[in-house]
């Protein structure tokens, strides 16, 4: 009885103890070799990719063929349009991605641009406005408000424009690019006088380098009033550079 009960007890024992697992061999090293994954390119990227090289029309092509379209996309799309000259097109891409999204500041200052365009200075002032209530600080929707009050010839308004602009990013206009969400306005008109009026900004601001390419810009492009120059207090610190000087000394081009 009592090596029934034993060998019983046992077999509980053993019954109980967890199965003994067999060994699990070492994990192989990876190849010498072997290459890291690379990170999966979406389409929005590839739209990116495509504007940053300037080849709109396949930017055009790939954005399309994200669906449903959102606000940013729709007005990357109206970029490139933009970018072909294509102003019709653009202009429906931003109404549409103001529509889906009426606080995006981007769009609403690129409808802007394409009424600039269009020589509709009024209008696009009206949209930068707009803008600038959404995003406060913007220096390039600031420059764009301020070169639409210079195409309207309000050079004071334009200046304060400029000059806001240049207190949030004091590089706002040297600046290229065309990708991106929002546009910076380049086109003006009057070039000689607009570059005045930037060397004007910058001296003003203490950027003696800016200012005196700016001042050289203007006079290359036919600036007349080089007096303003020898005159304006805002250019009495450079009066005293000896790069001023030669400056002074380059005949404005005849147009």
């Amino acid at each position: 009885m009592r090596t029934r009960t034993a060998a019983l007890l046992l077999f509980g024992c053993l019954s109980a103890a967890p199965a003994r697992q067999p060994a699990q061999p070492p994990a192989a090293p990876p190849p010498q070799d072997a290459q890291p994954a690379k990170p999966q390119i979406s389409p929005e990227m590839r739209g990116d990719i495509y504007m940053a090289r300037r080849m709109y029309r396949e930017a055009i092509d790939v954005y399309r063929a994200i669906q449903p379209p959102n606000a940013v996309i729709l007005n990357k799309i109206g970029i490139a349009y933009q970018q072909l000259g294509e102003l019709d097109s653009a202009k429906k891409m931003y109404e549409r991605a103001i529509k889906l999204n009426k606080k995006y500041p981007e769009a609403i200052n690129n409808l802007g641009t394409v009424h600039y365009a269009r020589k509709s200075f009024r209008r696009a002032i009206s949209q930068y406005k707009k803008a600038l209530e959404l995003n406060p600080d913007s220096a390039s929707i600031y420059s764009n408000l301020g070169t639409a009050y210079f195409a309207r010839k309000d050079y004071r308004r334009a200046v304060e424009c400029y000059e806001k602009a240049i207190s949030l990013d004091p590089d706002v206009f040297e600046r290229r690019g065309t990708s991106g969400v929002l546009l910076q306005e380049r086109s003006v008109e009057e070039r000689a006088k607009f570059h005045y009026h930037l060397a004007r900004v910058y001296a003003k601001n203490g950027r003696n380098d800016l200012a005196l390419f700016y001042i050289r810009k203007s006079l290359e492009e036919g600036f007349k009033e080089k007096k303003r120059y020898l005159e304006e207090d805002e250019f009495a610190e450079l009066r005293k550079l000896p790069e001023f000087e030669e400056l002074m000394k380059i005949e404005p081009r005849v147009l």
